[in-house]
């Protein structure tokens, strides 16, 4: 998908389809008049009548009455204009993603005066554009082999506006970029399990490094060994497919320091081992290495717009299975950290693998750490299946991460961290740990077991559970997987680059 400008004016169109915002009152737009005065003047009138319509996210698409390069027009409902946010922005752009979709067309044109506001600029408009019709047309195209219908892309998208138009192209290239990897995240979550397996993802990593120069390292099952990294062992201990530590690093600066760790749960398939799930509950699990899409996702945004703040991501990558050598409740295990660990549940094995690949990223000169994963059933108890579950043990660098969740209307909500909660981490006879104190408070366990191994490093949990994936058509998106949190991580690190500017 391409950009082109077009400060001429609307008879200069060149696309199929024409996108026309339309506030609650459009006569006080700015060239409102001269579009009128273009398209027809029967335009007042049927937004009177109610035949365009002016509430959010209302579409209407309109055969063009005359004589115009432009085959269609699409208005867009709009509402209040000073309600009007960025956030709306994506949503409505979104909407008119899917509607280009089903429309099949490849060349499209938006008036952006309509979309802007006090606060919105006509970058604004443009950045979301981008972003949200690249979100909202994005398909899974799965295995089926009995399609015969040909795919029609969206190829160019012409802005009118008389703004500059380097700073216009930027910003269309910034909302591209972030939709891509958002889409990238969605199909790696999408993907089945015996296609896309820890190795797999491992190659995906390769080739992630090869396409923005990342240092990468994949560490094995003899590697893991050799490290003593038990706990990700553990988990694989029941599989035939090899475990992987993947390791992305990018050196923004020529001192490897305040590097931020992005630490991913990958694992590609969770039967629950011996804590086995029921048959409706292993349904979905292919989606278990959420935290590990969303990782490489936001790798991907780094790797094309090189904000200068280090990131090394690490990404521990298994399934969960069962056989005679799987692992089982009351084994206990010593975890790369050197910390044993009493298990309780086969089933919160991502906090295990989570262990070693936190600790991992500390050994390997992390400052900052998140990690990002489907952790529990129990965040969706608390929250909901549309908020991001987080914990930390830093205020100062958890505001820093809210200000990034804000800035891209990724919803998150904290839960507290107390030290009974730890006490109860900690109650075993035979280990240092247990991996599961109970069900009551479950996020905050899972969660609050990883925060074991982070020591004083300012550390985020996220845990995405709820929000990796949607039973059904949302805002920004179809059913399935939805890409949450790499547009998040990636402006965290933006962000963290700008801080130290």
């Amino acid at each position: 998908m391409n950009s082109t400008i077009n400060a001429e004016g609307f008879d200069t169109v060149q696309a199929e389809v024409l996108i026309v915002g339309v506030p609650e009152h459009p006569e006080n737009t700015q060239g409102w008049d001269k579009f009128v005065e273009s398209f027809t003047t029967r335009v007042p009138e049927w937004i009177k009548s109610g035949d365009i319509k002016t509430e959010f996210k209302k579409i209407v698409n309109v055969p063009s009455p005359g004589e115009h390069r432009y085959k269609r027009v699409l208005f867009v409902g709009l509402g209040s204009h000073k309600q009007l946010t960025e956030d709306r922005l994506r949503q409505t752009f979104a909407s008119v993603g899917k509607e280009l979709v089903g429309m099949k067309v490849a060349s499209a044109a938006i008036w952006t005066a309509p979309f802007t506001n006090d606060k919105l600029t006509c970058e604004d408009v443009v950045f979301t554009a981008s972003e949200g019709i690249g979100m909202g047309m994005y398909r899974f195209e799965g295995y089926k082999t009995n399609s015969n219908e040909r795919e029609i892309k969206l190829e160019t998208i012409q802005f009118l506006s008389s703004s500059d138009e380097d700073e216009l192209k930027a910003a269309f290239e910034v909302g591209k970029v972030h939709a891509h990897a958002v889409n990238e995240a969605r199909t790696l979550v999408n993907m089945p399990p015996n296609i896309l397996t820890a190795t797999k993802m491992a190659e995906y990593a390769r080739e992630l490094a090869e396409k923005h120069d990342f240092e990468i390292e994949v560490l094995g099952k003899k590697e893991m060994e050799e490290l003593g990294m038990g706990a990700i062992l553990a988990v694989n201990k029941g599989s035939v497919e090899e475990p992987k530590l993947i390791v992305l690093k990018y050196a923004a600066t020529d001192e490897w320091k305040d590097v931020v760790g992005l630490v991913g749960k990958g694992i590609t398939y969770d039967t629950g081992g011996y804590s086995l799930k029921t048959k409706d509950g292993m349904v979905g699990m292919k989606g278990d290495m959420g935290g590990a899409a969303a990782v490489l996702g936001a790798m991907d945004i780094i790797g094309e717009l090189r904000p200068a703040t280090n990131v090394i991501a690490v990404i521990a990558s298994t399934d969960n299975m069962i056989s005679g050598e799987a692992f089982k409740p009351d084994d206990v295990i010593t975890s790369l950290s050197g910390k044993t660990i009493e298990v309780l549940n086969t089933d919160a094995e991502g906090r295990l693998v989570l262990a070693d690949a936190v600790t991992y990223a500390k050994q390997s000169g992390a400052d900052y750490l998140i990690d990002v994963a489907t952790l529990t059933g129990g965040v969706i108890v608390a929250l909901g299946v549309d908020k991001t579950g987080a914990l930390t043990n830093n205020e100062e660098f958890f505001e820093e991460f809210m200000q990034a969740a804000v800035e891209t209307s990724e919803f998150v909500w904290r839960l507290p961290l107390t030290e009974n909660d730890k006490k109860r981490l900690r109650k075993t006879d035979v280990a240092d740990l247990n991996n599961s104190p109970g069900r009551d408070g479950h996020m905050i366990f899972g969660g609050g077991f990883v925060g074991e191994f982070v020591g004083d490093t300012p550390w985020v949990h996220l845990d995405i559970a709820g929000t990796s994936d949607a039973a059904s058509a949302h805002d920004l998106g179809p059913k399935g997987a939805t890409g949450v949190m790499v547009r998040t991580l990636a402006t965290l690190v933006e962000r963290m680059a700008e801080d130290e500017d």
